[in-house]
């Protein structure tokens, strides 16, 4: 609650007229019962009745109901807005908190779960506010305003009523403290939920080619079970909260008829003033009723805003330092670089290399050596754990990570398209590019071919599954080709790409990588011959490196790794 007052203080002005609104519309409708209680006073006896007074206060009553409605619209409205506007601040503070997020709680956390706080945990979040802001201004000012109403009238049986509203709160604590737990478990299990949905459409082909629709289903049956579970008890204990609350209300309330009771013979109280006691100590409990009804949405918001912040209170990646490169020239040198993503488990140590600009540095080695963690280490995805990195002679840590990658052209075996056209794929890293600009690129990279085939050709909308995985990498390529940077990174390029089309993209390559360093990762040696400088890595340790013939003519771990990929 703490958490979210914070974000409600941006909007004073909505929340003090809210107030305002709450405050006209409760104190009216508890001058209500004053009125009635007045009116029924004017009954003196059998064919005593004062009329005119009746009629009177009748009227002030109609004026009164009146205004209070048009208060509480307004309280509503304002309410409305208030509760709309903190969320979308959440959601964008969320989205731009996981940018800056480090990649090792993007790795470790399913996407589904997270996409499951940014989006169902804020719903919830929202309803549930606007019913706590709803319930909360009208329910303290009616408190307060009865309490005043009921002292004026008589003060025994106000301490009554204070004495025992306690109980009420013993009581809701209780019940709502079980209820909590309950509702963070549906949170979190939901989350799970979604992670596993969004698994399991983003790979149907590979559910379906291997038959594990069954299994798939199972587990999906085990998580949905889990949730049912939760969510029945979660809203089981928090529907015992009203009821419970009611019937310690109900006590309050037959404890002020008794005593009023007794007053009245004495003349310490008339019957409309018990009327109008009897009125408020409706009233009076009427706020804590209002929101042990609807604890069950308030328990489910609280739960789910302790997810948001959760994930907003994650420590970020650290800050940028003030620094730039004069000029990139494509010089790198790696000192004694050490790195593991566990601790426990040690994986690059001892990293030592030496580039000069222009050379093309081909990495190779075992599924799992370091090769893809050597590029995440050189983009500064991860900072390293031991010695450092340096580009023009500059420790990247000392560089903005903007400014670090800017210089980098990165082509990644995964590709990833936006939703969006051709052109806003294309221009991801040159958003001021022009048409021929883009055109030459596309060319250059053989995606022209199949842009231009396309229905609107540039201006073709894409989404994930709308070309094949080839299409897609070379859309990525032609980004690169775009951008012209200083320093490449292909990371399996041409994986996704046929044969014929990978000779001609591979020209294009050689043409792009004249002048510029290079780093290559590649599994089909046969592409890196070419390489200024082909570094061997195992089990995260450089153990060979030299030229495609140098290392042949060693016949080491580089040899058996090239011959194997032609034995037949």
């Amino acid at each position: 609650m703490k958490k979210l007052l914070k974000l409600i203080g941006k909007y004073k002005i909505f929340l003090g007229f809210s107030v305002i609104f709450a405050a006209i519309s409760v104190v009216l409708q508890l001058y209500v019962p004053v009125l009635f209680g007045d009116a029924i006073d004017e009954v003196v006896a059998a064919h005593q009745v004062n009329f005119d007074m009746m009629w009177y206060y009748l009227r002030q009553i109609l004026v009164f109901i009146v205004i209070s409605a048009l208060a509480t619209w307004f309280m509503n409205l304002l309410n409305n807005r208030m509760t709309y506007r903190i969320v979308q601040d959440i959601r964008s503070q969320a989205i731009r908190h996981i940018q800056v997020l480090p990649l090792s709680y993007l790795d470790q956390h399913s996407t589904g779960d997270i996409v499951s706080r940014v989006i169902a945990d804020t719903d919830i979040l929202s309803d549930g506010l606007l019913l706590g802001f709803t319930q909360l201004f009208s329910g303290i000012v009616t408190i307060v305003v009865t309490l005043i109403f009921m002292f004026s009238k008589n003060v025994w049986v106000t301490l009554l009523v204070i004495v025992l509203t306690p109980f009420s709160f013993v009581v809701a604590k209780f019940i709502s403290s079980r209820s909590y737990t309950m509702f963070r478990k549906q949170s979190e299990t939901r989350g799970r939920q979604t992670a596993l949905i969004e698994e399991m459409i983003g790979g149907q082909k590979v559910v379906k080619a291997f038959g594990y629709e069954k299994e798939s289903s199972r587990r999906f049956d085990e998580i949905n079970k889990e949730l049912q579970t939760y969510s029945q008890k979660a809203v089981f204990y928090s529907s015992l909260t009203n009821p419970s609350t009611r019937f310690v209300n109900n006590i309050i309330y037959a404890g002020v008829a008794l005593l009023g009771a007794f007053l009245i013979p004495g003349g310490m109280l008339t019957v409309g003033g018990l009327s109008v006691l009897l009125s408020y100590a409706n009233q009076y409990m009427k706020p804590f009723n209002d929101i042990s009804s609807v604890i069950t949405e308030m328990q489910n918001a609280l739960a789910c805003a302790d997810r948001i912040f959760d994930l907003l209170e994650q420590k970020e990646e650290t800050p940028d330092v003030d620094g730039t490169f004069k000029s990139v020239d494509g010089t790198v040198q790696i000192e004694d670089v050490a790195f593991s993503y566990d601790k426990e488990k040690k994986l690059i140590e001892n990293f030592d290399l030496d580039v000069k600009p222009g050379m093309r540095i081909a990495i190779v080695g075992p599924t799992g050596c370091g090769k893809t963690t050597f590029i995440n280490l050189l983009m500064r995805f991860y900072d390293v754990d031991a010695g450092r990195i340096l580009v023009d002679g500059k420790d990247i840590r000392e560089v903005p990570r903007h400014t670090l990658r800017s210089s980098f052209g990165m082509v990644l075996q995964d590709t990833w398209i936006k939703s969006g056209t051709v052109r806003d794929n294309i221009c991801f890293g040159k958003p001021d590019a022009t048409d021929e600009e883009i055109i030459r690129a596309a060319k250059e990279a053989r995606s022209w071919e199949f842009i231009r085939r396309l229905p609107k050709g540039l201006d073709t909308a894409l989404h994930e599954d709308s070309i094949s995985q080839g299409q897609k990498q070379l859309l990525c390529i032609t980004r690169v080709m775009l951008c012209l940077p200083p320093m490449l990174i292909l990371d399996e390029a041409t994986s996704s790409i046929d044969t014929r089309t990978e000779l001609q993209v591979q020209e294009a390559f050689d043409k792009l990588m004249k002048g510029r360093t290079s780093f290559i990762v590649a599994h089909r040696l046969s592409t890196i011959r070419n390489a200024s400088l082909i570094l061997v890595m195992k089990d995260g340790k450089i153990i060979e490196q030299g030229n495609h013939e140098e290392l042949l003519k060693k016949g080491g771990f580089y040899h058996k790794l090239y011959h194997s990929q032609f034995e037949s």
